[in-house]
C-alpha cells in the first residue's frame, strides 16, 4: 500500500488493486494541503469525528466519486441528509470486513460537533479507526489525549504505523503523543494534527527524539511512502 500525508490529518491510502481510501479530508480552508477539491479521486472517505477540520470536504468529494463515507452513526446520517448516497455508519468498538479490508472503530478522547448556520449539530462521539489490509495495521487516531486503553490496542494489534496528534492546546502535545506510541507498540509512528493554526504550533523534530531512534517518521506535505 502507498500512504501519503496531506497536510493536518488528512491521509490518503492507495492499496495494490488500486482502491483509493481518504481520512479526514480537511481540504478547503486548510493552509497546508497539497490537494484541490475538485482532482481528489477516492473510494471510500473515512472520518474521525464531527469537527470541521476533519469532516472538511467529506460531502462534496463523495458525492463527486461517489464515494463511500465511513464514520459513526449520526455523521453518517448528516452525510445522507445532505445528499450522500453512500455511507456506512459504525460506533464504538464495532469493526467491519469491506472489501478493502477490515475496519475497527475505537474511542477517541475528544469532542465533536459541526457547526451549520450558527447551530452546533452533534454527530455522535469522536473515534479512531485501526485499518487492517494487505497484511498491514494502520491505527489513525484522529483527535485524541493520551488514555490508558491505546495499551488495549497495543496488545491486540501488532500496530505498523500510527498516526498520532500532536498539536496540543486540542489534542495531546508531543510529550503525551510520545507516552501514547509507548503504549501502542508501533513500528512507526507518524505525527498529524501540527503547525495548522498557530494554536497547534509544533516541532515534528523534537517529538521525534522523543522516540527510539528510526521509530517516528516525520512526513512533508504531499510525502508518501510504500509499506
Amino acid at each position: 500500500m502507498k500512504i501519503t500525508y496531506h497536510g493536518h490529518s488528512v491521509i490518503a491510502i492507495q492499496l495494490a488493486d488500486g482502491t483509493n481510501l481518504l481520512f479526514d479530508p480537511f481540504i478547503t480552508g486548510n493552509p497546508l494541503t497539497d490537494l484541490v477539491v475538485e482532482d481528489v479521486k477516492t473510494d471510500y472517505i473515512l472520518v474521525t469525528h464531527g469537527h470541521s477540520d476533519h469532516v472538511g470536504d467529506m460531502i462534496p468529494i463523495a458525492k463527486k466519486c461517489d464515494a463511500t463515507i465511513i464514520g459513526m452513526v449520526e455523521l453518517c446520517a448528516f452525510a445522507e441528509k445532505n445528499g450522500v448516497k453512500k455511507t456506512h455508519g459504525m460506533n464504538i468498538g464495532g469493526k467491519f470486513d469491506f472489501p478493502f479490508g477490515r475496519v475497527k472503530m475505537v474511542h477517541a478522547q475528544h469532542s465533536s460537533g459541526y457547526e451549520v448556520d450558527g447551530q452546533m449539530l452533534y454527530l455522535g462521539e469522536p473515534a479512531g479507526f485501526i485499518l487492517q489490509a494487505e497484511g498491514k495495521t494502520i491505527y489513525l487516531a484522529g483527535d485524541t489525549s493520551n488514555f490508558g486503553d491505546m495499551a488495549l490496542f497495543g496488545e491486540a494489534f501488532a500496530i505498523d504505523v500510527a498516526f498520532l496528534p500532536i498539536g496540543d492546546n486540542f489534542t495531546m502535545g508531543p510529550n503525551e503523543a510520545a507516552s501514547a506510541a509507548k503504549r501502542l507498540r508501533a513500528k512507526q509512528v507518524v505525527p498529524i494534527h501540527y503547525n495548522t493554526f498557530p494554536l497547534i504550533k509544533q516541532d515534528p523534530q523534537a517529538f521525534a527524539t522523543l522516540l527510539p531512534a528510526g521509530v517516528a517518521k516525520v512526513m512533508a506535505v504531499g510525502e508518501s511512502f510504500t509499506l
